[in-house]
Protein backbone atom coordinates (compact mmCIF):
# COMPACT_ATOMS: atom_id res chain seq x y z
CA UNK A 1 0.00 0.00 0.00
CA UNK A 2 1.31 3.40 -0.88
CA UNK A 3 0.94 6.55 1.25
CA UNK A 4 -1.12 8.95 -0.39
CA UNK A 5 -1.11 13.16 0.03
CA UNK A 6 -4.31 14.18 2.08
CA UNK A 7 -7.01 15.30 0.34
CA UNK A 8 -8.09 18.76 0.28
CA UNK A 9 -11.49 18.13 2.67
CA UNK A 10 -9.31 16.43 5.23
CA UNK A 11 -6.74 19.90 5.46
CA UNK A 12 -10.10 21.62 5.59
CA UNK A 13 -11.40 19.64 8.77
CA UNK A 14 -8.69 19.36 10.35
CA UNK A 15 -8.21 23.23 10.65
CA UNK A 16 -12.26 23.55 11.64
CA UNK A 17 -11.36 20.95 14.21
CA UNK A 18 -8.04 22.99 15.46
CA UNK A 19 -10.90 26.10 15.55
CA UNK A 20 -13.15 24.37 17.70
CA UNK A 21 -10.57 22.90 20.07
CA UNK A 22 -9.55 26.32 20.53
CA UNK A 23 -12.87 27.81 21.42
CA UNK A 24 -13.53 25.31 23.76
CA UNK A 25 -10.07 25.74 25.89
CA UNK A 26 -11.05 29.53 25.87
CA UNK A 27 -14.55 28.87 26.62
CA UNK A 28 -12.95 26.68 29.91
CA UNK A 29 -10.06 29.08 30.38
CA UNK A 30 -12.82 31.40 30.96
CA UNK A 31 -15.11 29.52 33.26
CA UNK A 32 -12.26 28.77 35.60
CA UNK A 33 -11.36 32.39 35.91
CA UNK A 34 -14.78 33.52 36.43
CA UNK A 35 -14.84 30.61 38.76
CA UNK A 36 -11.59 31.59 40.69
CA UNK A 37 -12.73 35.57 40.92
CA UNK A 38 -15.73 34.69 42.33
CA UNK A 39 -14.18 32.89 44.81
CA UNK A 40 -11.31 35.08 45.72
CA UNK A 41 -13.57 37.85 46.01
CA UNK A 42 -14.11 38.29 49.47
CA UNK A 43 -17.60 38.26 49.66
CA UNK A 44 -18.01 34.27 48.52
CA UNK A 45 -19.77 32.27 51.57
CA UNK A 46 -20.52 28.34 51.54
CA UNK A 47 -24.10 28.20 52.65
CA UNK A 48 -25.01 27.22 55.79
CA UNK A 49 -26.73 24.20 56.92
CA UNK A 50 -28.88 23.91 59.41
CA UNK A 51 -29.93 20.92 61.27
CA UNK A 52 -33.81 20.71 61.73
CA UNK A 53 -35.13 18.66 64.97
Amino acid sequence: MSIRAEHEIHQRRKGRNVGVGLMLAGFVVLVLALTFVKITGGDFELPRIEESQ
